[in-house]
């Protein structure tokens, strides 16, 4: 979605330093409300949206082990992901802030005048490495607790050589940890879109001025 004529007109009223002061007040907003939502318990299992179930590949044993009722086991596994995506966010919160701070006039001005999630479009391409390397460490913490993971990665190792298991998605740790950044930039998103949609709604004065420009 590219700004419309009359938008811009009201843009060329706002100075480069109010718009870019603007976007990055909405960016650290909407992101930091994201990571709170997901970052406590129920954060993703309670969530249809984001709740992580088990791998595509995987989901054909589930249904076999609640036909022979183990149910219960296959509940724990995905309780014990879900638990360990939760866990992880709020490793999100310094990374935006910080990919916040060191955005340059440039950046502003092309999330400006980008698609309804062109910020988060930013944060994914700043964050998305250093922060998967901090989930997953945090992510095998979890799923170690229930001894999740290795009995999880046994079988999909096996699954793999019959092609039965996708190759992606034969790690547990590395399978949660990229659900838990899709889940996250997800609801990212769908705060940018939030913000956008409403920015008179907002408490902070830039962000009115020059989201409200945009409408």
């Amino acid at each position: 979605m590219t700004c419309a004529a009359p938008a811009l007109a009201q843009l060329e009223r706002i100075t480069r330093q109010e718009a870019a002061s603007g976007l990055k007040a909405a960016l650290e907003k909407g992101s930091q409300a994201a990571v709170a939502s997901l970052g406590r318990t129920d954060g993703f299992f309670g969530n249809p949206q984001v709740k992580i179930p088990l791998p595509e590949s995987a989901q054909r044993a589930e249904k076999l082990m609640r036909r022979f009722g183990m149910g219960k086991q296959a509940d724990e596994v995905i309780l014990a992901m879900n638990r360990a995506a939760e866990a992880a966010v709020p490793e999100a919160r310094q990374l935006f802030i910080d990919a916040v701070r060191k955005m340059t006039v440039q950046d502003a001005k092309g999330i400006l005048q980008g698609g309804e999630t062109a910020g988060t479009e930013y944060f994914r391409r700043r964050t998305e490495t250093p922060l998967r390397a901090r989930f997953l460490p945090i992510v095998k913490k979890a799923t170690a607790k229930v001894d999740l993971a290795q009995r999880y990665n046994e079988y999909a190792e096996k699954g793999v050589a019959f092609g039965l298991v996708k190759k992606e998605d034969a790690n547990l740790d590395a399978y949660v940890a990229q659900k838990a950044l899709d889940g996250l930039f997800f609801m990212v998103a769908e705060e940018e879109k939030r913000i956008r949609k409403d920015p008179l709604g907002e408490g902070t004065s830039i962000i009115r001025k020059v989201f409200g420009a945009l409408r």
